[in-house]
């Protein structure tokens, strides 16, 4: 039986310092990452292995390591929603969307640029946040273990890409 839709907050506080200049937005967090009370919770999502790979580092092996690898590169981590209604982790089942606020980040960090994971972080963004930042996101795949078109090799390449860009 499919699970039910139901109202869900956002749990995770964003992660950035006065160094971030790139801030990286995914949609809303997964069943698994809600568990784990960490971003890009599930063990099959790439997010960690690709960023590993991209600054030569080992993979992080808990939440303060990955917190960690993201301030260290002056990266900034949050997501476009605040809350919505979903079922399940299906970005394709999220509806009733808010957005959560960037303005806190924006105005304590110099973002130069904003990444977003995926199509659906994208779709959400241009809605509520492009009016209000002006910046124009970089769309990168998504690292998600629903994304198998694209490989481990392939995804590293199109991130690495654009966070050196």
């Amino acid at each position: 039986m499919e699970p039910k839709a139901e109202r869900v907050v956002h749990p995770l506080k964003p992660i950035y310092n006065e160094r971030s200049e790139i801030l990286i937005l995914g949609s809303f967090p997964s069943v698994k990452s809600r568990e784990a009370a960490f971003y890009y919770g599930h063990l099959q999502n790439r997010f960690w292995r690709v960023l590993a790979e991209i600054f030569q580092c080992p993979l992080p092996a808990d939440n303060g390591e990955r917190r960690e690898l993201i301030l260290s590169n002056r990266l900034a981590l949050w997501d476009v929603i605040a809350s919505c209604r979903v079922r399940g982790s299906a970005d394709n089942a999220i509806a009733e969307a808010t957005p959560n606020d960037l303005s806190q980040i924006l105005s304590a960090a110099p973002i130069g640029r904003i990444l977003v994971n995926g199509r659906t972080a994208e779709k959400y963004y241009m809605k509520f946040q492009y009016p209000k930042t002006g910046i124009l996101p970089t769309v990168l795949p998504s690292t998600s273990p629903a994304n198998a078109a694209w490989g481990l090799e392939r995804l590293t390449a199109a991130w690495r890409a654009a966070l050196r860009g």
